[in-house]
């Protein structure tokens, strides 16, 4: 940025000859050259600094203090949206109204000390005109690098902690169900609890965390996570969350679509906020409108460096129409605040959610004691230890308890069929079709069978042993099929069909006056009949069930 002499470039006499008066400055220069190089001189001074900043007016230091929070610059627009305008005017009417005495504005009053320059820098987006504090004269503010150490927001009021969620770790048995589904071939796994992280985020957090590629999940790094206790687990994908580029909250957020070529910056944004909850107390409740609302107020630009509340196109589904301006704050910055916080947050097991009403949206949240050594990067060591014994049945149903090894459940998996979800486990069956999938990836049967003497509760069951061991043997041996039969009253008129066109369409006999006919057939069939003389009557067609099942 410039410094305070380039800064200062431009002004007339009288405007210098003002800010030497307001610095208590003795100066004697004619001209302007001079005047700037003998407040330069005496203005660049720390004990100056320091007392002139500790005598300015309460508005006009909380505006030094939030551009120096921003590194000593800030788009003007923003600027002087939340601490007013440098009001126009000649030299004439500076000196009739005497705004340095009288100032209107917060910004004026930085403007009249030169602690306040305007200026035109080139950004990503092209060049934008920024209010900025010249380069010299920052590092010597008493505050220049202060810390965002103040505390946003207030404690939730006892209606918006009514109805409490508290967090847990359930992503992790997520994680383990989507990198089974992955491994399958799936996009996504059947059923998914609706109360879960959205399976795509948890695509994308699984991509952070170098557990897949390409949606592909890597064998080295799964069995690692797998294996891991649940503590270092989830430390490993809240570490990975905060750490990632890539991982984008904004392009996430429920009802908002992001288009265009405009870019954000997510790890800077996801940092920020992070920084902002540092300081708000553990293990005590608190409002999330307050929380969202003191950011818009004291740093509404969190995630927009450049003020820029106009290139970035977002859309609104509900309103379907796009989101521009500061207008807008709400609905997209405080929304990703929300998002953060009432989402991410609480999916990872770092804070609890509290409701008005259940049907309502959060209110407050808690930052728990082990969602604040999660926010470290530490792994938490009191998780539940991962002992549970899965059940076998004799019918080839295996109930994997939810607290079972997430490694055992991934390996289970892939050798099975999956049936539904509870609350407490994960139900699987044994059928040939999904044994064929599992050894065309490269999985033996014999390793599920040792998989599940291990992890059983109890000794399998014989029979199960013997179908499996036999089928490994000889494949698929019986079969359980729906056919759609023809049963004729006299085995002459089979015999005529076989003689017909018709006959390409009839399959295995079934007897001597009865025959399987292939599926979609049935109309081609009783045209050839009836060509024969004989009505055929389609009990297909009347929700009646074509044929009982039929074992060969």
């Amino acid at each position: 940025m410039p410094n305070l002499s380039q800064s200062l470039q431009g002004h007339d006499l009288g405007h210098l000859y003002i800010i030497a008066q307001l610095w208590g400055v003795d100066m004697n220069a004619c001209d302007t050259n001079a005047a700037i190089e003998q407040l330069t001189r005496s203005v660049l001074n720390s004990s100056l600094v320091t007392e002139i900043v500790e005598t300015l007016p309460p508005a006009g230091r909380r505006a030094l203090d939030s551009l120096t929070e921003q590194e000593g610059r800030m788009t003007w627009v923003n600027f002087t949206r939340r601490f007013g305008e440098v009001r126009e005017m000649g030299t004439g009417r500076r000196d009739r109204e005497k705004p340095y005495i009288n100032p209107a504005s917060a910004a004026e009053i930085l403007f009249y000390r030169a602690f306040l320059a305007r200026a035109f820098f080139d950004t990503p987006d092209g060049p934008q005109e920024f209010a900025y504090i010249p380069d010299d004269l920052l590092p010597l503010l008493p505050f220049s690098r202060i810390k965002k150490s103040e505390v946003l927001g207030h404690p939730a009021k006892p209606i918006e902690k009514k109805h409490i969620i508290p967090s847990n770790d359930q992503v992790l048995d997520d994680a383990c169900t989507l990198l089974a589904a992955l491994r399958l071939g799936w996009e996504r796994p059947p059923g998914t609890n609706p109360a879960s992280m959205p399976v795509q985020v948890l695509h994308e957090l699984l991509a952070a965390a170098q557990l897949i590629s390409d949606g592909i999940p890597q064998p080295e790094p799964v069995k690692t996570f797998l294996e891991a206790p649940r503590g270092e687990a989830l430390a490993q994908l809240v570490r990975a969350w905060l750490e990632s580029e890539q991982f984008n909250e904004l392009h996430q957020i429920p009802g908002l679509i992001c288009e265009g070529e405009w870019k954000n910056y997510p790890h800077k944004t996801r940092k920020y906020i992070m920084e902002l909850l540092s300081v708000v107390p553990q293990e005590k409740w608190w409002s999330l409108a307050a929380f969202v609302q003191g950011i818009r107020k004291a740093y509404p630009d969190f995630q927009r460096p450049a003020g820029d509340y106009e290139s970035w196109f977002i859309r609104s589904t509900s309103e379907d129409k796009y989101l521009r301006g500061f207008v807008n704050w709400d609905k997209i910055d405080g929304a990703l605040i929300r998002y953060v916080i009432t989402g991410l947050l609480h999916w990872l097991g770092i804070v609890d959610l509290a409701y008005p009403a259940p049907e309502l949206s959060p209110s407050a949240f808690l930052i728990t004691k082990i969602g604040g050594e999660l926010l470290q990067g530490k792994a938490v060591p009191n998780l539940t230890v991962e002992t549970g014994k899965v059940q076998v049945t004799s019918r080839g149903w295996i109930h994997v308890p939810r607290r079972a090894p997430r490694a055992v459940r991934y390996q289970i998996a892939r050798f099975c069929v999956w049936e539904d979800e509870k609350w407490d486990e994960f139900q699987y069956r044994i059928t040939p079709p999904a044994l064929e999938k599992a050894c065309e990836q490269g999985l033996k049967l014999e390793h599920l069978l040792v998989l599940l003497q291990k992890q059983a509760a109890a000794p399998l069951p014989p029979a199960l042993v013997r179908a499996l061991k036999r089928w490994g043997k000889n494949g698929t041996e019986a079969r359980v099929e729906n056919q759609v039969i023809l049963r004729l009253s006299d085995p002459k008129v089979l015999e005529g069909l076989r003689k017909s066109k018709a006959s390409r369409f009839l399959g295995e006999p079934l007897g001597p006056a009865a025959v399987i006919i292939h599926a979609g057939a049935q109309a081609k069939v009783q045209a050839a009949l009836l060509e024969l003389g004989f009505l055929a009557e389609d009990t297909t067609k009347a929700d009646i069930i074509p044929n009982s099942a039929e074992h060969h």
